[in-house]
């Protein structure tokens, strides 16, 4: 399990606390999409545009509140710079590989719908990056750099598989986390409670049919026509448990 809050400490010696936090939860966000195949919710441009904003800072000691990203990398990259080469070079062309996904792929309207392979393409890129970060400007001794970048790089096990059409959860949680997974594995979309049912066939019915009640009597679903989907405090519920239980 990664430590979200250690790996924002290593981060804060030599970053501003935001542009820490900013990163690592961006990083999270990213690796629970992978873990629970959800497509096109989380926004690896973000991930891009505060890796910029930290580099501008190593760089300079300031950072703008926005720029254009491929100007700066590219500028980076091509200039003397302070920064050492894996960061200057090697992290700014990654950046600007997954900041291409992003735009080409995943934000605008495209032939080619977002793809499972290009969100673990983004989720490998920030591993490499975030490991980078933290081998070369944390501060750390060598062992407890070596911890944090073990985290960052463990393979992330899979909370949601789809087979057949059917979303499966592994995780091992209780019934109404089980469904607040499930909704968040197609949210926005809804789900009929015919599909929820068919996905949670491994537990008693009625006990499936207690959970929706009550998430919709907590006001975590909404219930449309037979139909449940998340609602605001339901996502970010759902998230919580999808982050608690990634890999």
């Amino acid at each position: 399990m990664m430590d979200r809050d250690a790996l924002v400490l290593a981060f804060s010696s030599t970053l501003p606390a935001e542009l820490a936090e900013d990163l690592v939860d961006e990083f999270i966000a990213i690796r629970t999409d992978v873990a629970t195949n959800t497509l096109g919710r989380s926004a690896p441009g973000r991930f891009v545009e505060t890796l910029v904003q930290v580099l501008q800072f190593l760089e300079t000691g300031t950072y703008d509140a926005s720029s254009s990203v491929d100007t700066y990398l590219k500028g980076l990259e091509s200039r003397a710079s302070s920064l050492p080469d894996g960061l200057r070079i090697c992290a700014s062309r990654v950046g600007r590989a997954m900041y291409s996904l992003r735009s080409k792929r995943i934000v605008h309207k495209s032939p080619v719908d977002p793809n499972r392979y290009d969100l673990r393409f983004i989720c490998a890129g920030a591993q490499w990056v975030l490991a980078e970060l933290v081998a070369t400007t944390s501060g750390l001794t060598m062992d407890e750099a070596g911890r944090l970048v073990e985290q960052i790089q463990t393979p992330i096990g899979g909370l949601v598989e789809v087979l057949h059409g059917k979303h499966l959860v592994h995780a091992n949680v209780p019934i109404p986390e089980e469904i607040l997974l499930l909704l968040l594995s197609h949210h926005p979309d809804s789900l009929a409670r015919s599909e929820i049912e068919a996905s949670l066939d491994r537990r008693a019915a009625g006990s499936v049919s207690n959970a929706l009640g009550r998430l919709w009597k907590t006001k975590l679903t909404q219930r449309v026509g037979g139909r449940y989907v998340l609602t605001e405090p339901g996502l970010r519920k759902a998230l919580e448990v999808a982050v608690a239980n990634v890999g």
